[in-house]
């Protein structure tokens, strides 16, 4: 590994005219920095924004796609278990054969899914358009590995900590713009823009985003990659559809027991192969695994904002709980979420590196659980949800900043993608967990007024407490996560144009 390049300048204005040759040199690093990251934190939020897609059209679906209910359900699903199985994957391939092609090549499907969706009118293509798009959001986890390869280690904590918010910023600001163009104009032009925003992320990362030489040796474990997704489709897909096919059903059970004897079998077989898709035993290092633990408690509580506030937002007026506000102004509603989350990043980052990542995690798993105990009280203005949007978007700004760090500082440089893509599967899994109960809360505990069931409030209550609750069991684990320096140099790699 070679000696990371010198510290940059404090002085980074555009008069370089009386710098010295080695300062403008510096100069000119930091400014590659900065465009480097602007165009990966840009990628994630166009990889997020296709999470929040198909939102303000998912009641319409079924008259869209002349299809049912139980079918179109599958447009949200697909993505979701596509996602979670080609993320670790993906980071896998981008550690042995470059994460810059890898993002590329990952950014090509989303185009591709995503002209798929637009000339769709049955839920068959849907389905695979949306699979692809949902194979796209790796990109996330590849551009925070890519950072730490080329971006000076003096600038990686910011760096890192936006380009992980984005997850969160890309949804909560798309969902407007989603919801504006499909009231006003054919659903298909969602794809379409879809379509022009992977475009431009997928000639940006070529242009801008240099080549890491870091490469990791050893051949691709494809025994472990069908393992792994086969394990990952049978739980997320029983935990995600056991409220609608039935907890007890044969499908849910075999779902369930089969995934985790098949993901059981998959660790047996990952610790005694040379190449492993993930090195279970660094991922079993204390900092690592008490850190992916905190991350399905961060994910879970993410995705309560996702689930329970636009359904508080938008329900009915008629039993005085909810607020009966149209989509858009909805989604406005929860925007702050995601803008909060873009302007904590940087003080995140301040923090993590004054105090360490673990510090920020404590703090924004407690910032989350303080809010969620709120909200139980806090149900009957719509700025009530509005600071219940905004402080949750803060916690989770401070743990997503903090979670790539902590996960980074303790792998080796040739693990980073793949550790990062698993922690995503982490969160992944917190998140569908989360769906799974607030949707079992909120079509269970309702009123029924002039034919329509309308959650009360105790429903939000217990969605709200239960989120407290996994926060704070977060905030426990968390505390847990050594202090230890870096295990590992965070230095960058000599790049290539």
């Amino acid at each position: 590994m070679t000696t990371p390049p010198s510290d940059p300048p404090e002085n980074t204005s555009d008069d370089a005219g009386s710098l010295s040759p080695r300062d403008r040199r510096r100069l000119t690093r930091v400014r590659s920095d900065r465009t480097v990251v602007a165009v990966l934190a840009s990628t994630g939020l166009i990889a997020a924004f296709m999470q929040t897609l198909v939102t303000p059209i998912i009641a319409e679906l079924p008259v869209l796609l002349n299809s049912v209910p139980s079918d179109t359900s599958w447009v949200l699903t697909s993505t979701l278990l596509a996602a979670a199985i080609a993320t670790p994957i993906a980071g896998r391939l981008g550690d042995m054969y470059g994460k810059r092609r890898i993002v590329l090549a990952l950014l090509v499907i989303m185009t591709i899914g995503s002209v798929v969706a637009a000339l769709s009118d049955s839920v068959i293509p849907m389905i695979v358009g949306r699979s692809l798009q949902g194979i796209g959001l790796g990109v996330i986890s590849l551009g925070i590995s890519i950072l730490r390869d080329v971006i000076h280690p003096k600038n990686l904590g910011g760096a890192v900590a936006l380009v992980s918010a984005t997850l969160g910023i890309g949804g909560a600001v798309g969902l407007p713009v989603a919801a504006l163009i499909a009231e006003n104009f054919s659903w298909h032009y969602l794809f379409w823009l879809a379509t022009a925003l992977s475009l431009v992320a997928l000639a940006l990362v070529a242009w801008i985003v240099p080549v890491s030489t870091l490469r990791t040796a050893g051949r691709f474990d494809f025994v472990g990659a069908v393992g792994l997704g086969v394990g990952l489709i049978g739980i997320l897909l029983g935990v995600s559809k056991g409220s609608e096919w039935g907890w007890t059903s044969p499908t849910i059970l075999g779902l369930l027991l089969g995934g985790t004897v098949v993901l059981v079998a998959w660790g047996f077989y990952e610790l005694r192969t040379p190449h492993a898709l993930i090195d279970l035993r660094v991922a079993a290092r204390r900092p690592v695994l008490l850190t992916n633990l905190t991350s399905i408690s961060v994910g879970f509580a993410f995705f309560i904002t996702s689930a329970a506030l636009p359904v508080l937002l938008q329900a009915p007026t008629t039993t005085g709980v909810a607020f009966g506000l149209p989509l858009i102004v909805a989604s406005l509603c929860l925007m702050p979420l995601g803008l909060v989350m873009f302007f904590t990043s940087p003080l995140a980052a301040k923090l993590s590196n004054a105090r360490g990542p673990r510090t920020s995690l404590i703090l924004g798993g407690s910032i989350i659980a303080l809010t969620f105990a709120a909200g139980i009280l806090l149900t009957g203005e719509v700025w009530h949800v509005v600071l219940i949007s905004v402080f949750v978007g803060l916690g989770v700004g401070y743990a997503y900043a903090a979670m790539p760090t902590l996960i980074m500082n303790a792998v080796p440089p040739s693990e980073t993608a793949a550790a990062n893509g698993l922690n995503s599967v982490m969160r992944t899994l917190g998140s569908t967990v989360a769906a799974t109960i607030v949707g079992v809360i909120l079509s269970t505990q309702v009123v029924v007024a002039d034919g329509v069931s309308i959650p009360t409030t105790a429903a939000f209550q217990l969605t709200f407490a239960i989120g407290a609750a996994v926060s704070v069991v977060g905030v426990v684990i968390a505390i847990f996560i050594p202090k230890a320096r870096p295990t590992y140099e965070t230095a960058s790699i000599p790049v290539q144009p």
